[in-house]
């Protein structure tokens, strides 16, 4: 990172572990986190994983609220919080889309997830026992290596259980991904999804509510 976030991170050195050196790129780097803990071989069912990028955050509060629900629920391998939208000053957009997305994940089912992605990255935290089950995020995906790991989660591990709280914010500006490259997401969002089913249906489904998608994003953007 760029920004100030090593000299942030330096100040609380004697409550965490971190490193920092280059990377190929987002996922790469989301990789070598995951090879950092996997080398320290800890009592895997203290350890949850999640990873932010460093133009989002997490809500305060957040850390304690999903080790006390996993804590309470020792079943429970992988969930998922709500996440606010926010652009580059941190004001909160696109409402509407947020709320579309909580009522999706109040209404999810498995099939659901081969259709549109309803679950927000951020807000999303794992049991790292999963993590070792699940293995390293697909490194040849640009937009979508989330998304991809969603269903394979999904596929092992089942659905992810939701909670119906705000546990972070997502970022959306000209520069990133998000804010400037949709068209390309969605596009590869579809190829990922004809990894995990071969149904014409959901297939069709998900080009439909792609091309919705779209034409709304090109409208509010």
């Amino acid at each position: 990172s760029s920004d100030t976030t090593k000299e942030i991170l330096k100040s609380f050195a004697s409550k965490l572990s971190f490193v920092s050196e280059k990377d190929a790129g987002q996922t790469d780097a989301i990789n070598k986190g995951i090879a950092h803990f996997t080398s320290l071989q800890a009592n895997y069912r203290e350890i949850y994983f999640a990873y932010i990028n460093s133009d989002d955050f997490y809500a305060p509060g957040a850390f304690s609220l999903v080790a006390k629900y996993f804590q309470s629920h020792p079943a429970a391998s992988w969930l998922a919080g709500d996440a606010k939208i926010i652009d580059a000053q941190g004001k909160e957009i696109q409402t509407v889309i947020r709320a579309y997305k909580q009522l999706l994940r109040k209404l999810f089912f498995l099939q659901l997830l081969y259709i549109l992605n309803p679950i927000p990255q951020p807000a999303v935290f794992f049991r790292w026992e999963a993590i070792r089950s699940l293995g390293s995020f697909d490194n040849s995906l640009q937009y979508t290596m989330d998304y991809e790991y969603w269903l394979r989660a999904q596929q092992k591990l089942g659905k992810p259980i939701f909670l119906a709280k705000t546990l972070a914010a997502f970022r959306i500006h000209r520069e990133s991904k998000g804010g400037s490259s949709f068209e390309g997401q969605f596009a590869e969002e579809l190829q990922v999804a004809k990894r995990y089913t071969t149904n014409s249906v959901l297939l069709a489904l998900h080009s439909l509510h792609n091309a919705v998608i779209l034409f709304i994003y090109r409208i509010i953007k």
